[in-house]
C-alpha cells in the first residue's frame, strides 16, 4: 500500500509562514503526496513551487465555518482556480443542514460543482464537519453529494470540536458507494490511523502529519 499517494499534506494554521509553506511543498514533492492543502492566499506561491512536480495544489473554500453566502464561495473558488488551484475543499453551510434546508445545501453543491464545466480536471471535495451532524444528517448530505456528482465527501476541517470518526466514514461510504470518493481528515496522526481509514474505503487522508505517517512515527500535529 502506497500511503503517500493518499495524503493531502496540509497546513491551514492562521499563523503559517512562507517558510513553513515552502517546507510543506518540499516535503510533498519528496514524499510524492497527492497534494498540498493550503489557505487561498498561498495558492500562487505553492503553484509556482510545485509547477514541475506531480504534487497538486489544493485549497479550502468557505473555511472553516462554511457560513459564507454561495456567491462568496463561488467567487473564492473561481479566484483560487485562476491562481493555480487544482483541487478545492469547500465547507458546506452547516447551519443549513441543522435547519433542514437541504435544498440550499444542494444548490450550493451544484454551484460549486458547475466550475468543472470550465475546469475539466478540477477535483471538488465537500467538507461536512461531521462532529456537528447526526448520523441521519451525514447520510442526507452524502446522498445529495451523490446526486450532484461531487468528487469527494470529506469528514472535517480539523478546526471543529472533533475530527474524523470510523462511524461517520462508514455512513458516508455506505451512502455514496463507488460514485463518490471519501476523504478522512481531522485527528489522523499515525500510520495506524491512516491504514484504519484506508481499510474503511477512503481515497484521501487530510493531515498535517504526512511525513510522520509515512515514516511510521508518532506526531503531535493537530490536524
Amino acid at each position: 500500500m502506497d500511503i503517500s499517494s493518499y495524503i493531502d499534506h496540509t497546513l491551514l494554521k492562521a499563523d503559517a509562514t512562507k517558510e513553513q509553506v515552502k517546507e510543506l511543498c518540499q516535503e510533498a514533492e519528496v514524499n510524492h503526496f497527492a497534494t498540498v492543502c493550503v489557505n487561498p492566499d498561498y495558492v500562487p506561491y505553492c503553484s509556482a513551487l510545485l509547477k514541475d512536480t506531480d504534487v497538486k495544489v489544493c485549497t479550502v473554500i468557505g473555511f472553516p465555518l462554511g457560513a459564507n453566502p454561495i456567491e462568496v464561495k463561488v467567487f473564492e473558488a473561481e479566484r483560487a482556480l485562476e491562481e493555480g488551484a487544482e483541487e478545492l475543499d469547500y465547507v458546506i453551510n452547516i447551519s443549513d443542514v441543522k435547519n433542514g434546508e437541504f435544498d440550499k445545501v444542494k444548490e450550493e453543491m451544484k454551484r460549486i460543482t458547475a466550475l468543472k464545466s470550465t475546469h475539466s480536471d478540477l477535483i471538488i471535495k465537500a467538507i461536512f464537519e461531521v462532529c456537528y451532524l447526526t448520523d441521519t444528517e451525514i447520510a442526507q448530505v452524502s446522498n445529495i453529494a451523490k446526486e450532484v456528482g461531487i468528487d469527494y465527501v470529506k469528514t472535517s476541517t480539523g478546526f471543529g470540536s472533533g475530527g474524523a470518526s470510523e462511524k461517520a466514514v462508514e455512513i458516508m461510504k455506505n451512502t455514496v458507494g463507488e460514485k463518490v470518493k471519501v476523504k478522512a481528515s481531522g485527528g489522523i496522526r499515525t500510520l495506524e490511523d491512516a491504514k484504519k481509514y484506508i481499510d474503511l474505503g477512503v481515497s484521501r487522508i487530510g493531515t498535517s502529519n504526512g511525513v510522520s505517517i509515512v515514516k511510521g512515527e508518532v506526531s503531535t500535529g493537530s490536524y
